[in-house]
C-alpha cells in the first residue's frame, strides 16, 4: 500500500511538472549558474513497469491490448478501425484499409511492437510488410527482414524510400520485434516553404538503426515527393499492406517543438 501511495504522489508531481514545464533550456548559459540549487528541477517521469502500465506515465496509451478506440479507419469516413484483436493484439485485417490515431501529434516519443506471420510467405516486400507513418506521410518501414533479401531502403528499419538502417537488427518471424523512434515535425514559413526538415531517430529491438536522420521529403514509392506545408499535428497511420502482421503496446510521449 505505501509502494503504491508513494507512485500516486509521483504521478501527481509528474502531471504538475509537465505542465508547469519548470526546466527550459536556458538561451544564455549564464542565466543559472554552473550547480545551482535554486535551478528548477526537471519534472518527474515514473517508468512503465513501476507505473504499472507498461508505458510511462507521462505517456499517451494508443493501444493497451483491450480496445481499438485510439484508432479510426484512415479516410474520411471517420469509421472505427477494422482491424482484428487476436491475443491482446491487434492484427491488420487485408484489404480493410489502414488505420490512423484519432489524436493528432507533432513531435513525439514512439514505442510500438510488431510481429510477422509465422510461417513467414512471399518473399522481398510481400513479407511481413507494413509500416508507421508520422503525420500519414513519413513511414519507418516494417518488414519480415530476416533472411529476406529486398531493396535496403525497404527492409525493417529503413525510412521507407530514403535512407536504408546502419544494421539488419530484425528478429526471426513470429518473435515480437520493438520500435522506440524520435520524430520531429518538419517547420514551414508563412508562405510555405520548408525551413526545418522532418527528421527520425530510430532503435529497432533496441538498436540504433537511424540516428537524427533528417528526410528528403514525404516518403513514397520509386518517386522522390518534395515537401508540401501541412498542419503542426497530424494523426499517425498504421498500413494495410495486405498481410497479417500485429501490433501492440504503442504509446506516445508528446515532446513539444524542438
Amino acid at each position: 500500500m505505501l509502494r503504491f501511495v508513494a507512485v500516486a504522489l509521483l504521478v501527481g508531481t509528474t502531471t504538475a511538472a509537465a505542465q508547469a514545464n519548470p526546466n527550459p533550456v536556458p538561451k544564455d548559459p549564464s542565466e543559472w549558474p554552473q550547480h545551482s540549487l535554486t535551478r528548477p528541477k526537471p519534472p518527474v517521469v515514473i517508468p512503465g513497469a513501476m507505473a504499472g502500465t507498461g508505458a510511462p506515465s507521462d505517456a499517451i496509451v494508443l493501444f493497451g491490448g483491450a480496445s481499438l478506440d485510439a484508432w479510426r479507419l484512415a479516410d474520411t469516413t471517420l469509421k472505427p478501425a477494422p482491424w482484428t484483436m487476436v491475443d491482446g493484439a491487434m492484427e491488420v485485417a487485408p484489404g480493410t484499409g489502414s488505420i490512423m490515431t484519432r489524436q493528432s501529434f507533432g513531435d513525439i516519443q514512439l514505442h510500438l511492437e510488431w510481429r510477422a506471420p509465422t510461417p513467414p510467405k512471399g518473399d522481398g516486400q510481400e513479407r511481413g510488410n507494413s509500416g508507421v507513418f508520422f503525420m500519414n506521410r513519413y513511414e519507418v518501414q516494417v518488414l519480415d527482414s530476416w533472411n529476406n533479401p529486398t531493396y535496403a531502403d525497404g527492409q525493417a528499419g529503413a525510412i521507407y524510400g530514403q535512407f536504408p538502417p546502419k544494421v539488419n537488427a530484425t528478429r526471426p518471424p513470429g518473435e515480437w520485434q520493438s520500435y522506440d523512434i524520435i520524430f520531429h515535425r518538419p517547420h514551414f514559413d508563412a508562405d510555405g516553404r520548408l525551413t526545418v526538415p522532418a527528421r527520425l531517430t530510430v532503435f529497432l529491438n533496441g538498436i540504433l538503426v537511424q540516428e537524427d536522420q533528417m528526410l528528403l521529403g514525404p516518403t513514397s514509392h520509386t518517386v522522390r515527393t518534395p515537401y508540401a506545408a501541412h498542419a503542426e499535428q497530424l494523426p499517425l497511420q498504421l498500413q494495410d499492406h495486405g498481410v497479417k502482421v500485429r501490433f501492440r503496446n504503442i504509446w506516445v510521449r508528446e515532446l513539444g517543438d524542438g
